[in-house]
């Protein structure tokens, strides 16, 4: 059994695998990574091996601790990693892209894939059916942009995330809205629609807290997964350690 543990901007998730089964999901706050991490172990007593993938600030005396609990790998870019790496500058690579990347090749062999992780960031990702991976973008999520308007502005307010009554805002309110939610929707079915007509027979994945929000509300043809990341984190493991 695997534990995973990824660790976002504002959260940490913990994952056990038995194998490719996921068998426990849960979110924690950061300063309760130890406890949860022992609940665990109490819990499992299968699990051997582990993983952190961290884009937000997990303490090294929480990393020392996982380590005298399991065979621990913290992923960076001097991980091996199942595709071969085209990033220019592959030590920037976010380790989330990494995993998510690894899960495409795991679910998706020998296709053309766009990967799309709605969360703080809107990353897209994309490997060939050749399996080398060549990078693709990053912009700010839905959030960042409900803030960016507030922060950066002296009048407009700061919304909840809702979908716009109309495509034409007729308030502030709706207009922040409409500007945002359209804006993100156009922007991911517009790159969808760039690398479709470069790649044939692309399969699109959608992952990341928005992902629900976003897939009921898009035209292409997506395969929604809000598990995608953990299950990459997992393969990576189990390809280290097998």
């Amino acid at each position: 059994m695997n534990l995973i543990i990824d660790v976002g901007n504002t959260s940490v998730k913990l994952a056990v695998f038995k194998q490719e089964k996921l068998i426990l999901k849960e979110r924690i706050s950061l300063e309760n990574t130890q406890k949860a991490v022992d609940n665990i172990k109490q819990k499992y007593k299968d699990i051997n091996n582990a993983i952190v993938s961290s884009v937000g600030n997990l303490k090294k005396s929480d990393v020392d601790y996982i380590k005298k609990h399991f065979q621990l790998i913290v992923l960076d870019a001097s991980t091996k990693v199942p595709f071969i790496n085209y990033y220019k500058s592959p030590e920037t690579l976010g380790v989330d892209r990494l995993a998510l990347v690894s899960a495409s090749v795991q679910q998706y062999p020998q296709q053309n894939v766009l990967i799309i992780d709605a969360g703080t960031c809107i990353t897209y990702d994309f490997i060939s059916k050749e399996n080398k991976y060549l990078g693709g973008a990053i912009s700010p999520g839905i959030r960042v942009r409900y803030q960016s308007l507030n922060n950066l502005t002296a009048n407009l307010p700061l919304l909840e995330t809702k979908m716009p009554d109309d495509f034409i805002g007729n308030s502030t309110a709706e207009s922040i809205h409409s500007g945002i939610i359209n804006g993100v929707l156009n922007e991911i079915e517009g790159t969808i629609s760039k690398y479709d007509k470069k790649f044939k027979d692309l399969t699109v994945i959608l992952t990341g807290g928005d992902a629900d929000f976003l897939s009921k509300r898009l035209k292409s043809s997506i395969f929604a997964n809000s598990n995608f990341l953990l299950e990459g984190l997992n393969y990576i493991l189990e390809f280290n350690t097998n």
